[in-house]
């Protein structure tokens, strides 16, 4: 059973607090901590946003979000009363200082705890909103700053919106919040490379064949039409979430698991990706778009459709396939695959790492193939972990060769709910713990990476490749494995 360890008491204030991410992610991902009894008695969770709301009316929004994001049998009576006693509405505008001496007052009662400001708001608001929380008093010496993505579009807005900041908030109390990286079986990934020996010693280029990782969807656009026409799965999820698992998969090991140790060995990977413009960048990535077909039994609209009147000229990727490559000693030479997209078959993120085959088989053709190993890290659905081998079939009659996994589902092995990322990473930002958080350079490198592949398709003029909904991406992504003698893993591969 794991242990659990009250965090020291803090106020949480949500910029955003009506929005969707506060809805569907922190406040039940705070409830279920609550639950767990994690929290401090004077925790307090303090929305704020531009709507007309009492504490009372806002109380009840809340309560509605949980009980609309979270099963049934996850929510206690005791323990949902309990939470919304927490919650306070603060009406202000981030653009403006309607609402901030209202917020101040609210605040002032509690200095000396540790004070949150989550900004669950668009981008361009986070500048703003921190120059007044600084004009207005509220930093402490125990206040720290979360920020959701995106952060910027590009390079260039990157590193604006980080100057900003900059200006009030010193790097050490910024937390720029990657979900994924809360997840737990990408924390497993560095338990299963450096604390175990089995693994590290043919954790290189010497010994695994190619390394690939997939987040695909089943949903469409939802209500992400207007950010994701903009954005596409390039910015959206290779910058942050694809290129933070590649670290953890590639990155040297560091010297402790302090968050600045951790970090710099992230970079490194991020600064040693083999650059991908012009007309290579059309040789090693694909992108396509989905058009209308099936999902989860039903008939969908494609793209275009659900975007809606004018969507006709869209170039927006809702799929991409990229192969990279690692120019460092450890990864030379070794490729990289990633893909994302939406509308695909299943629901499922993972890391496939396989490895060489064995240099010379001893067994006869009868014996059947040798397939080479593989170590498959799913983090959604049922995370956990799966090492292929090959070992003898049972029964008499010969030699027979069988490629079977050893299977470990975090569920059946701890027996218990599997916290949400967001459970972890909210606390983490109370117990002022950054391993989890990108640092600024880590997001600058990442763009400066992404910005040549962005400008090499604007200026190719090529249109995205169409692929139904319901399949694996257009045929051009096959292609771009296949072309290697390699093939995209699937579950019953």
């Amino acid at each position: 059973m794991a242990r659990i360890i009250v965090v020291d008491p803090f106020d949480y204030v949500v910029f955003g607090g009506t929005g969707d991410l506060a809805r569907r992610k922190l406040f039940p991902a705070l409830y279920h901590r609550d639950f767990d009894n994690q929290l401090p008695e004077t925790a307090r969770i303090i929305g704020v946003a531009r709507r007309d709301e009492t504490t009372e009316s806002y109380r009840a929004d809340v309560e509605d979000a949980i009980r609309a994001s979270l099963p049934e049998g996850d929510i206690d009576g005791e323990t949902l009363g309990r939470f919304l006693s927490r919650v306070v509405y603060v009406r202000a505008d981030g653009m403006s200082d309607d609402g901030w001496d209202e917020l101040a007052d609210v605040l002032e009662e509690r200095r000396d705890c540790i004070r949150v400001f989550y900004l669950a708001t668009a981008s361009n608001l986070f500048g703003p909103i921190c120059h007044r929380i600084k004009s207005h008093g509220l930093i402490t010496d125990k206040t720290r700053l979360v920020l959701e993505k995106p952060l910027g579009h590009d390079l260039d807005s990157s590193r604006a919106i980080n100057e900003a900041v900059g200006q009030d908030f010193p790097e050490d109390r910024i937390y720029r919040i990657d979900h994924y990286l809360g997840k737990e079986t990408v924390q497993n990934l560095m338990a299963l490379r450096f604390a175990n020996v089995l693994f590290e010693p043919l954790w290189n280029a010497a010994h695994i064949d190619h390394v690939q990782i997939t987040v695909a969807e089943t949903l469409g656009l939802g209500s992400r039409a207007k950010y994701y026409d903009q954005a596409g799965a390039l910015r959206d999820m290779v910058q942050n979430h694809m290129l933070q698992m590649l670290c953890l998969v590639a990155m040297e090991p560091p010297t402790c698991i302090w968050a600045d140790a951790v970090r710099d060995e992230k970079l490194k990977v991020l600064r040693a990706l083999k650059p991908i413009g012009g007309r290579e960048a059309l040789h090693v990535t694909v992108r396509g778009q989905y058009r209308a077909g099936a999902a989860d039994g039903h008939a969908v609209p494609g793209y275009q459709q659900e975007l809606g009147p004018g969507a006709a000229t869209s170039q927006a990727e809702t799929f991409v396939a990229l192969k990279l490559e690692i120019d460092n000693w450890r990864w030379a030479g070794t490729p990289f695959y990633l893909r994302t997209g939406k509308r695909l078959p299943a629901r499922v993120s993972e890391i496939v790492v396989t490895f060489r085959p064995i240099p010379h088989s001893i067994f006869s053709r009868d014996a059947g193939p040798v397939v080479p190993n593989r170590l498959v890290i799913r983090l959604q659905p049922d995370e956990g972990i799966k090492l292929w081998l090959m070992i003898k079939d049972r029964g008499p009659g010969g030699m027979r060769l069988r490629n079977v996994p050893l299977d470990m589902t975090f569920r059946e092995a701890f027996g218990q709910r599997n916290p949400d990322a967001y459970e972890r990473l909210l606390l983490d930002v109370v117990r002022g713990n950054q391993t989890l958080f990108m640092r600024r350079d880590e997001v600058e490198a990442a763009w400066r990476w992404i910005d040549p592949i962005l400008e090499a398709w604007d200026a190719s003029k090529e249109p995205v490749k169409p692929y139904t909904a319901g399949s694996w991406g257009p045929s051009a992504s096959i292609a771009l494995i296949e072309r290697d003698g390699r093939t995209w893993y699937e579950e019953d591969s």
